[in-house]
């Protein structure tokens, strides 16, 4: 059971008092009966909630897959850049959150929620969730640089010692002509910058990241950056 109002309110409606003054005019009907006391009482799963004839329905909590492009920032709201949220069409929701974050310029998964529940799951260490990043490097990677990231590297500043935990690198491609690599990287941290820094501990520089999965959740090929649909049943069953 929720009050009225707050049951507008999470949907999008208005605020708490502009939802509470249009309850009052008898602009809100539950199951075809206005209702004028915004503290009433309703089952949000069987009861039918009308406002100016839009049927609302209640969602407790939502869940999107974005692919981030570069240039956008993991946050809720920033009053100079644009955020990962202002990508999320048709959410009903005011309380999305992005589960963790990404780097401004790397691109890929992001999960956008308000499930709380399900983030700290998803980015507790203690739960040993795979999150799993492709990247191009500047500078030639090589077997010793596996066996380092297996062992987990110093990421510190001078003087300071930051050690990772394992980490699985996997070798896609080396260019030696270029000079470039391509590599998978599976981590289970998420620290800041880890990725770029994990490579800068053995000497190489990260040219382009992207996230390509997070636990079972893997990013849609169809969606091209900047692009976002609900998870489906089963992705959210999975996670």
């Amino acid at each position: 059971m929720i009050r009225l109002d707050k049951y507008l309110a999470d949907m999008g409606e208005g605020t708490r008092q502009e939802v509470k003054k249009y309850i009052r005019q008898g602009k809100v009907l539950v199951d075809g009966s206005p209702v004028k006391r915004p503290e009433t009482k309703i089952d949000e799963a069987k009861q039918q909630v009308v406002f100016l004839q839009r049927q609302i329905d209640y969602a407790e909590y939502e869940y999107y897959m974005l692919n981030k492009p570069a240039g956008v920032i993991s946050a809720t709201e920033d009053a100079r850049e644009k955020t990962v949220l202002e990508l999320v069409a048709g959410s009903r929701r005011k309380d999305l959150f992005p589960v963790g974050r990404l780097d401004k310029d790397t691109e890929g998964l992001l999960l956008i929620t308000n499930d709380g529940a399900l983030a700290h799951r998803l980015l507790s260490p203690r739960h040993h969730v795979d999150k799993c990043y492709y990247a191009k490097v500047q500078g030639i990677v090589t077997k010793e640089d596996k066996k380092r990231f297996s062992d987990g590297v110093n990421i510190g500043t001078e003087g300071s010692k930051e050690q990772t935990a394992y980490g699985r690198l996997e070798i896609i491609r080396a260019d030696s002509g270029l000079g470039i690599s391509e590599i998978r990287l599976t981590i289970q941290e998420g620290r800041y910058h880890q990725v770029k820094r994990m490579f800068e501990a053995v000497g190489k520089k990260v040219l382009y990241l992207r996230r390509e999965s997070m636990g079972s959740l893997v990013l849609d090929k169809d969606l091209k950056p900047g692009e976002c649909r609900r998870l489906t049943d089963e992705e959210l069953r999975n996670l």
